[in-house]
C-alpha cells in the first residue's frame, strides 16, 4: 500500500484525490493547504482526518511515502525540493516551475535522489490516441512530416482569476495561457515531434485588462531540433470551453486532429487514410478512469498509475522532472521572445 499527501486544496487536488481513489493498494492520508477551511472542507468531503496548514507538517509525516503538489506555481520548487529532502516520492502539477530558476533547482534536486521517483503532470501523453498518433508519425505513415500547427483555445473568465490572488500575476503564476492552460498541448508537440530548438512569439492581453498582469492570447513559431518548423496561437478569451486542433501535413497524409479525435485525413497513398483514422479511432484498450473536468480526460488517472507503478518498481516515470522542466522552458522561452523581440534558443533540463 502507498501512502500519499496532497499539498495544496484548491481546484486540481479531487482530481488527484479521486485518481488516487481508483487505483488499486494506494490510500490518501493527508491533506495540507494555507487555507484552513479549504483543507477542512476537502477533507471533510474525502473523509481524509489528517490536515495540516503547513507542507512542512505533511512532509515530517512518516506514513506519506508520495506527495502530489497542487500548490500555486511560485511555490512549486520550494516544495518539490523539500519533499525530495524528506524521502518522498513526488509529482508536481504543470507549470512545474515560472523561471528558469525553479525548472534549474527541481532537476537537480530529482537528479540528486536517484532513489525517488519525481515526476511532473503531462496528462495527454497517457491518451491512447495521443499515443498512437506518435506511433503513425514514428512509423512514416505520414511520410515527411513537413509542417505542423496548433491552435488552443478555452475560456477563463475574470471570475476564474479573482478566485486566487496568485492566479493572472507575474509573481504566482509567471504568465497566463500559455503556462497554464496552453502548456498541455506544448508538451503534446515535444512528444510527438521531439524538442524545440529555438522559437520566436508575441504575447498579449486582449479581455482581461485591469484584471491580470500576463498574457491571455499568444502565438508564436517553433523550430524543431529535426528542423520541422510549426506555429502555435493559443487564447483564453475564446467562447469554447476547451479546444485544441492540431494540423499534421505530410509528404504521404495530412491530419487535422482536435481534441484527441481525427476530424480530416487524407493521403496519396491507397488506403493509407482509412489506416490513420482507424488508429485513432481503435477501441480495445482498457481505458482509465475520467476523473476531474471531462476535458482532462482519462490520462491524469493513467499517469498517477504511471507513478505509482515507478515507485513500486523503482523506476522513473514517462514523464521526469526534467521533461517536465523541457516543456516549461517552451513556455518561458514565449515570454523572453516577448521581451527581447527576437529568436530564443530553448534549454534542456
Amino acid at each position: 500500500m502507498i501512502k500519499c499527501g496532497i499539498i495544496g486544496c484548491g481546484v486540481i487536488a479531487p482530481t488527484h484525490i479521486e485518481g488516487y481513489r481508483s487505483l488499486p493498494e494506494v490510500e490518501v492520508i493527508h491533506l495540507c493547504d494555507l487555507i484552513p477551511e479549504r483543507v477542512n472542507a476537502l477533507g471533510d468531503k474525502y473523509g481524509i482526518t489528517r490536515r495540516s496548514v503547513d507542507y512542512k507538517e505533511l512532509l515530517a509525516d512518516p506514513e506519506v511515502d508520495a506527495v502530489s503538489v497542487c500548490t500555486d506555481h511560485a511555490s512549486h520548487a520550494q516544495i518539490v525540493c523539500d519533499a525530495l529532502a524528506a524521502g518522498k516520492h513526488v509529482i508536481c502539477e504543470k507549470a512545474l516551475g515560472r523561471v528558469p530558476e525553479d525548472l534549474a533547482r527541481m532537476t537537480k534536486a530529482a537528479a540528486a535522489h536517484p532513489e525517488l521517483t519525481a515526476a511532473g503532470i503531462f496528462q495527454h501523453r497517457y491518451e491512447p490516441a495521443n499515443r498512437r498518433l506518435k506511433k503513425l508519425i514514428a512509423d512514416g505513415k505520414f511520410g515527411r512530416v513537413l509542417a505542423v500547427n496548433l491552435v488552443f483555445s478555452c475560456l477563463r473568465t475574470n471570475e476564474y482569476y479573482e478566485k486566487d490572488a496568485w492566479r493572472g500575476t507575474v509573481s504566482g503564476e509567471g504568465g497566463g495561457i500559455l503556462i497554464n492552460q496552453a502548456i498541455h498541448h506544448l508538451d503534446q508537440l515535444r512528444y510527438l515531434f521531439g524538442n524545440v530548438k529555438r522559437l520566436a512569439g508575441r504575447t498579449a492581453n486582449l479581455t482581461h485588462q485591469g484584471v491580470i498582469e500576463v498574457e491571455d492570447t499568444a502565438a508564436f513559431v517553433v523550430e524543431f531540433g529535426s528542423g520541422l518548423f510549426g506555429t502555435v496561437a493559443a487564447t483564453n478569451s475564446s467562447c469554447v470551453e476547451w479546444r485544441s486542433f492540431l494540423t499534421v501535413v505530410g509528404t504521404e497524409a495530412n491530419l487535422e486532429y482536435a481534441n484527441e479525435k481525427p476530424v480530416f485525413v487524407e493521403s496519396s497513398v491507397e488506403g493509407r487514410a482509412d489506416e490513420i483514422t482507424q488508429a485513432l479511432t481503435a477501441r480495445g484498450e482498457e481505458q482509465a478512469a475520467i476523473v476531474g473536468k471531462a476535458y482532462y480526460g482519462a490520462g491524469h488517472t493513467a499517469q498517477l498509475a504511471d507513478f505509482l507503478e515507478a515507485i513500486r518498481e523503482k523506476r522513473q516515470t514517462e514523464v521526469t522532472m526534467a521533461d517536465a522542466a523541457d516543456s516549461a522552458a517552451l513556455v518561458l522561452a514565449v515570454y523572453e521572445s516577448e521581451r527581447t523581440g527576437g529568436w530564443v534558443e530553448i534549454p534542456n533540463y
